[in-house]
This record gives C-alpha cells, structure tokens and sequence, in this order.
C-alpha cells in the first residue's frame, strides 16, 4: 500500500515537473527542471526494485546530461541574451509535427507482428527467461529479475556498456572544450624573481 501512494506521488511530481518544463521560456530553469525530473525518475526505479535503471538515470540524466547542458548555455552565452531565455519561433510547426506523426504511425506499424503482451509461447519466454525467472533469486539473492540479469549473468556486458558511456562524456566534454586560446607571456620589467 506505501509502494503504491509513494509511486503515485512520484508520478504526479513528475507530471507537474513535465507540464513546467514545457511552460519555462528561461533555458537555465529549464535545465534545472530536466535534472529535477531525471532525479525523480531515478527515485521511482529505486522504489521498483531497478537500481540499475535508477543508477543509470541519475547518473546519465541527472549528472552528465544537466552538466553538459550548463556547459552549454555557458559557452553560447551572450551579453546581446542577458536572461537567457528561448526566442520564440519564426516559423509553423507543421512540418516536425508531421515527422513526429508518421514516424509515431510507423512504430506502431512495426509492433503488430509482434506476439501479445505476456504471450506464454513467445520466444522470448521459451529460451532463457524461464531460468532467469527460476534461479536469479536463489543464485543472486537480487528480488528483481532485471537487475539480477544485468548485475550478476551480465554483469562484464554491463560494465562494457557503462564504459562506452563514460567515454562519450568524456569525449563530448573534450570537444565542448575545444582549444583553449593561449594569452603570450609577457615578462615583466623585473623579469622573474625568485622568493
């Protein structure tokens, strides 16, 4: 009963933090907000027994993602944009409506030759998953399937894609970097003087 009224207070939490974001013109609170939200929903994985989800949100959505959009706002600031805040469109938005539209459509095509929803004779329930089900707890002592899978059965996999992740922060904030412009030395009439 307490997993249910802490995940419904979650969600309408991560309601309200959607509909601000989506009403902000300031692109600093906005920023904000998107790291708030990630928080959030890593707070609700943890509730669901997914930690591994969690750690990953928190750590790629409400770290590396609200770093990088600082840094951002940071390089691209202006004196001319003082506040920082969205300029408003010149233009209709028709045409990427359209593109969300028709590849919304052709996702949803996609999913019908899919098996239904808890399909007992779908692949993915006659190959590994039946063991996953049986021994994950025994063998991991993790309560959640997921996680056990991912921690534990895959856990060098995971390390791997944990890794490709923490190279491409890297590297993006290596190129946000850029080159550093070099101020001359100059000496001054004293030269250098040692205490």
């Amino acid at each position: 009963m307490i997993d249910n009224i802490v995940d419904i207070t979650l969600l309408s939490f991560l309601v309200i933090l959607a509909l601000a974001i989506i009403r902000m013109r300031s692109l600093f609170a906005v920023v904000m907000l998107f790291s708030g939200f990630s928080f959030l929903s890593a707070g609700l994985f943890v509730v669901m027994d997914a930690a591994d989800v969690a750690f990953t949100e928190a750590a790629v959505g409400a770290g590396i993602s609200s770093v990088l959009m600082l840094a951002t706002l940071a390089l691209t600031y202006s004196s001319k944009n003082a506040d920082k805040e969205e300029k408003p469109t010149t233009h209709k938005p028709w045409l990427p409506l359209s593109v969300v539209v028709i590849t919304g459509a052709l996702l949803i095509y996609g999913t019908y030759d899919l098996p239904s929803f808890g399909d007992p004779e779908a692949p993915s329930q006659l190959h590994v998953a039946p063991y996953y089900l049986e021994n994950s707890m025994p063998e991991t002592g993790v309560p959640n399937v997921v996680t056990a899978v991912l921690a534990s059965y895959r856990g060098f996999d995971t390390l791997g894609e944990v890794t490709v992740i923490f190279t491409a922060g890297i590297a993006v904030l290596l190129l946000i970097g850029g080159r550093r412009r070099v101020k001359p030395n100059v000496k001054k009439n004293g030269g250098d003087r040692e205490a």
